[in-house]
């Protein structure tokens, strides 16, 4: 979810302290609202935060009420960095109730361009995909915990 006009003025511009600072709780807020209108939902897609606390939260709102102890979590990456979605993969996998993440241009946008652009061949940019996935992958189960 986009910052609105007021939101970021609120954060002085900053988008990552609008990210550190307002979305976590403007999430926990869109998911009440929407169990509150009764819609239940097996498997939320969670924006990256920075925090494992947020991430706890999160999962905790989503999986509150009768009958949503098996709801689960996945990490959204957002288009961002390689650094960036490492940090939410290291917050998140570890919380009970994240089981995954639901990343895409972090994962293949470069090899697309390289590949559109003929800077890669078709066997390049696709190794260059599951290179990225299978990293995503180590970083993600390398910190997850037993629950």
């Amino acid at each position: 979810m986009p910052a609105t006009e007021d939101q970021l003025a609120s954060v002085e511009g900053d988008s990552d302290r609008f990210d550190a600072e307002l979305r976590p709780a403007l999430m926990r807020e869109a998911i009440e609202q929407i169990q509150n209108a009764g819609i239940e939902v097996d498997i939320w897609k969670i924006e990256g935060v920075d925090s494992r606390e947020d991430d706890e939260m999160l999962a905790q709102v989503a999986r509150s009420g009768q009958g949503r102890e098996g709801v689960a979590c996945v990490v959204l990456g957002r288009g961002a960095s390689t650094e960036k979605v490492e940090q939410w993969l290291h917050a998140a996998s570890p919380v009970e109730g994240f089981v995954g993440f639901a990343i895409g241009r972090s994962i293949w946008w470069d090899a697309l361009k390289g590949w559109l652009s003929d800077e890669l061949e078709r066997d390049g940019a696709a190794a260059q995909i599951a290179e990225n996935y299978l990293h995503f992958i180590d970083v993600y189960q390398g910190q997850k915990v037993a629950h």
